[in-house]
């Protein structure tokens, strides 16, 4: 089995830098869910900052109140 050029080495490297940063960036999405939750109060305390009233807001959940 013939040595890998350092070209073909670099490659490899730079993949697993690149998964790597992919895996980052989830953990990073995971801890900013669970630093920021999103709950229905604050869903729906935006709504209403937006002016929606809670028929618009069930409107567009496509449910009947």
């Amino acid at each position: 089995m013939a040595a890998k050029t350092i070209e073909e080495r670099i490659v490899l490297i730079e993949t697993k830098i690149a998964k790597k940063k992919e895996e980052i960036a989830e953990l990073e999405a995971k801890r900013d869910r669970l630093l920021h939750p999103v709950t229905m109060k604050a869903v729906l305390s935006k709504a209403k900052e937006a002016g929606l009233s809670p028929e618009e807001v069930a409107e567009k959940l496509g449910i009947r109140v």
